[in-house]
């Protein structure tokens, strides 16, 4: 089992490398060569910049039982297909249930966006996001721990 990150623009970064050196679970960061990003003790993967480059990228190193944690509904979909499990950066498991609708709310939202009607950007993060999304992590990664 690998952790993947999609290290672009990912806020947790940090907190998701620590839970993974101290569970023993090898880290790749993925991200396009316009991020600088610190990830010591983890592979970093960069590709080229451009269109989903590093989420295709990821989806291709990803093997049935690794994790990924992205918020992207796209790769999410793509590491579902390919046996792989996903977490956003809030916890939340992407699920064969829950990831056919989260694709319709990134479809209208892109055609809300090229109408020219924009959403107010996301509130800062809070201490009770990163917690759960490292509750969420750790108990990912012991579930894929478990032989069987």
């Amino acid at each position: 089992m690998k952790l993947y990150l999609d290290a672009d623009g990912c806020p947790v970064v940090r907190q998701a490398l620590a839970i993974a050196a101290r569970r023993g679970v090898a880290a790749v960061v993925v991200c396009d060569n316009a991020h600088r990003i610190d990830c010591p003790g983890a592979e970093l993967v960069m590709v080229d910049r451009g269109p989903d480059s590093a989420d295709l990228a990821l989806a291709n190193l990803l093997r049935p039982g690794d994790a990924a944690v992205t918020q992207d509904f796209g790769l999410a979909a793509l590491c579902l297909a390919r046996g792989a499990c996903a977490l956003d950066q809030n916890g939340r498991q992407y699920t064969q249930d829950n990831i056919g609708p989260l694709l319709e709310q990134r479809a209208f939202a892109g055609k809300q966006r090229r109408a020219g009607r924009y959403g107010k950007g996301p509130a800062r993060r809070t201490a009770a996001q990163d917690a759960a999304f490292c509750a969420a992590l750790e108990t990912l990664l012991e579930q894929l721990a478990r032989p069987g």
